[in-house]
């Protein structure tokens, strides 16, 4: 009767053992490939786009009144000057 149940939890021992040493196989490729797709990607990004873009800084604040009149309402005082000289351009 030992022998009965020896050899099928045997069986089922060895399956187990298996399994998991093949899924900590598996999981070791994946995170390699992943690693070096990271490493790649690395290598071929272009990290100085976004070092080279300028970046837009909020320096004031426009209101059109009831009279159809524009004000603009300026935070940065050395704006002024080149709104007085009329060096700005208008986006819709």
């Amino acid at each position: 009767m030992g022998i009965d149940f020896f050899l099928p939890f045997a069986v089922l021992t060895a399956l187990v053992v298996y399994f998991i040493y093949t899924r900590n196989s598996f999981e070791k490729k994946v995170l390699q490939m992943y690693e070096d797709k990271f490493e790649q990607w690395k290598k071929h990004s272009d990290s100085s786009k976004d070092q080279g873009q300028k970046c837009k800084k909020l320096v004031g604040l426009v209101y059109e009144e009831q009279n159809y009149k524009l004000t603009i309402e300026t935070f940065d005082k050395n704006v002024n000057d080149r709104l007085q000289r009329g060096k700005f351009v208008v986006e819709e």
